[in-house]
Order: C-alpha cells, then structure tokens, then sequence
C-alpha cells in the first residue's frame, strides 16, 4: 500500500456492497420553507463563479485556537443554534457552544464504533430545520451506519435513534464518511471504493453498488422505507443501477461541501500512489462519473478509459512530502473579504492551508496562504460562513484575517 496509509497511528481514518436498509420510495423536493484541470466541454459552467478579480496573492489569514478535542474528525452547526458541533473519532458529538468554553458531550457511541485504521465516527450533520441530527460510522464489524436522533434543547432524544442506511465493508479502508445536506434538503453520503488498494472489488464503475459513489436521498422514512430517493436523481429507473446514486467514480471521497452562494459541490477525493484530486460539479447536476478506477485524476489506469468522464478542476502528485487531500470550503464569510469565493482545501501530511480560485469551472489561481496544521483532517464552516480546520491531533482552529 501506498505510504500515507501505511503511517496508521499517524493517519488513524482518512467500503461489492449494498445498503442493508435500502429505501425506494420516491418523493419530492423538501419544502423551501424547511431550508434555512477543468471539467469536460460537455459539463455546465459552475454558477456564480469567482469574479475574475479575485486575487488570492494579497490574502492573509492568521488561526486562532478555539479548543481542544480528542481527535475531531469533522464540524456541524445547527439552524438557530450558536453551537458547534464536532464528531470525534472515538464515537462522541461535542458542542461548543457559543464557539468558546468548555466542549459540552451530546452523544457518547464510543461501544459502538470501530476505531482503527481509517474507522471512527467519520460524519456529522443536521437536517436543514435542526430537528434531526445524522451520524455516520463504522459499527464494530467495520460497515457503515448512517443513523438519525431527533435534536431538541441541545442534545439528542432518548429512544429516537433510528438507522438510515447500512453499508457493507469489505475492508477497513476507504469508507469516505461526510455527510453533507445540500441546498436542494436532501442528504449527502459520500463512500468509498471499499478500500484495499487499486478497488479489486471494481466499484468504481459500478452502478449496480453503492460504493464508491456520492448518494443522495431523503432521509426520513417514506412509504415503508427508511429514506426515500429523490425523484430527479440522475440513475432512477435505470434497472443496472442503485437510484441512491447521484456521481460514481470516485476513490475516497473524504471531505466535500457546497458552496453557499452558488451551489456548486466541491470534493476533495483521496488519490492512489498518482494524483489527489478537487472535483467540481456545477449546482444541481449529478450523474457525473469522475472515472476511478480507470483513471486516477487525469492519469489513465487502464487502456479502457470510460468515455465522458468529468476530470479535477486540481489535481496534484506526492511529491513534496504531500499524501492526502483534505477538501475544504469556498469561502463566503465576511471577516476575510480578500478570501471571498476563494476555496481552501489542504494536504493531510503537508498541512499547508491552499486557496484555489476559479472562473467558469476552470481554475485561475492557486496560492498557498503560508499557515499549516499539523494532520489537518478536515474544514468546517459556521453559520455566518467563517470557516475552521481540525487538525487529528485535537485542535480546532477558527481562521481570521491576519
């Protein structure tokens, strides 16, 4: 295996499988009222692009430390909740209320969740309204479970809890693990290939498995079912193909988000021994196939390269020391103007935090800010769209203007 997931005690995360509680009933948009290189010719201009003004060259950011974790895998916030909410490896959900003080535990599934390796408690997220919050973790047979707690006075509700879906591991690598609601209310998963090296399994270009994919579903249960499916999504009554499926091709798909403004989505997925890869997919288009594991990046891995494949808006090599990205945010706050609309990402092993800036779906600038994390794992964005890096290691960081 390739040498960043041969440090394990310094990686510690970053899964043919189907759902075990598959959902298809299919239902409408949630309510607006409940919602608080460059891709192929053939894909649409990403909405709302970076005007070409933006110059990243004049950026400085300075982080501020906020707290102190055990291993805090990734951020969420709440609608009307001033709170912070982190999931931490070892299987607990703490809140930081006011973004300052001592961590507060909501959820403790530490007997639940397999810790090693790339396993944990990997994703967290709440539903547009606030009332649900979402989990998703490698139970103690190393599967996935995405699971759902109604929310009320700032902790979860005693006998809520609910599974969503049910995921099959074959090996303990490769899970992905975000979860993301989009700005359509629907819900996010992001999984990976099953792990391995190479997919062996060959899910990538399989649209008959969930693995390896970006799902989107409804997830409150509908018509017998656990979630739902919604009914614009790119695969539905395609009978060789999963209808949770929204884009395929994809090798780890640790971190991803949407840009608040636009709504354009933006993952960061987990290269091989090639190339680490951003991928950009305009506001509201799934079916997109990103073309693991027949390419990495751009790079071909096979003589039979799938045709349309959409390729990175970034890709880089592991040259340098860098082994892994970790997908971050366009940022839309207000602290930092000079930033606004530029997206931050990062390399786990490197740590330097990189602003990215594009106009119509092609790249025009990239700059590194100068300020690294030790083992930064993952980003999070609050509710007036500032944005914060979590470092494996325990610290949360908020970033401000230098």
């Amino acid at each position: 295996m390739r040498r960043a997931w041969t440090i394990v005690a310094l990686m510690g995360l970053l899964g043919t499988a189907c759902g075990k509680g598959g959902g298809s009933q299919v239902v409408p948009s949630p309510s607006a009222s409940t919602l608080p290189s460059s891709p192929s010719a053939s894909a649409s201009t990403p909405s709302g692009s970076p005007a070409a003004k933006l110059d990243l060259t004049r950026l400085q950011i300075k982080l501020v430390q906020v707290a102190s974790l055990d291993r805090p895998l990734a951020m969420a916030v709440r609608s009307g909740d001033d709170g912070l909410y982190f999931a931490e490896k070892g299987g607990r959900v703490v809140a930081l209320r006011g973004g300052q003080g001592e961590p507060k535990t909501v959820l403790d599934m530490s007997g639940e969740v397999s810790d090693g390796s790339e396993q944990g408690l990997l994703g967290l997220a709440f539903s547009p309204d606030g009332a649900f919050m979402y989990v998703n973790y490698t139970d103690l047979n190393g599967d996935t479970q995405v699971v759902e707690f109604r929310f009320e006075q700032g902790g979860v509700v005693d006998g809520s809890r609910r599974t969503v879906l049910s995921v099959d591991q074959p090996f303990s690598n490769h899970n992905g693990g975000n979860l993301v609601f989009g700005p359509d209310g629907y819900l996010y998963i992001g999984l990976g290939d099953g792990g391995s090296q190479g997919d062996p399994n060959h899910n990538g270009q399989n649209l008959g498995v969930l693995l390896a994919k970006m799902l989107r579903i409804s997830p409150r249960p509908a018509g017998g079912a656990p979630y739902s499916i919604p009914p614009d999504n790119p695969f539905l009554g395609d009978q060789s193909a999963r209808p949770e499926i929204w884009a395929y091709g994809l090798r780890n798909p640790w971190r991803y988000s949407f840009d608040r403004e636009t709504g354009d989505l933006w993952i960061g997925d987990v290269g091989g021994v090639e190339r680490e890869e951003v991928d950009l997919q305009p506001a509201g288009e799934g079916g997109q196939n990103y073309g693991w594991n027949l390419l990495e990046g751009t790079v071909p891995r096979s003589d039979n390269l799938p045709l349309g494949a959409v390729p990175p808006i970034h890709e880089y090599d592991h040259s340098a020391g860098r082994c892994v990205v970790t997908g971050g945010y366009v940022y839309r706050g207000s602290a930092i103007p000079a930033l606004r609309g530029g997206y931050l990402f990062a390399d786990f092993c490197v740590g330097d935090i990189t602003a990215l800036a594009q106009k119509g779906g092609k790249r025009t600038q990239i700059v590194k800010l100068g300020t690294s994390i030790t083992s930064l794992n993952s980003f999070g964005e609050d509710q007036e769209g500032e944005l914060y890096a979590l470092s494996l290691g325990g610290a949360v960081y908020r970033i401000d203007p230098a």
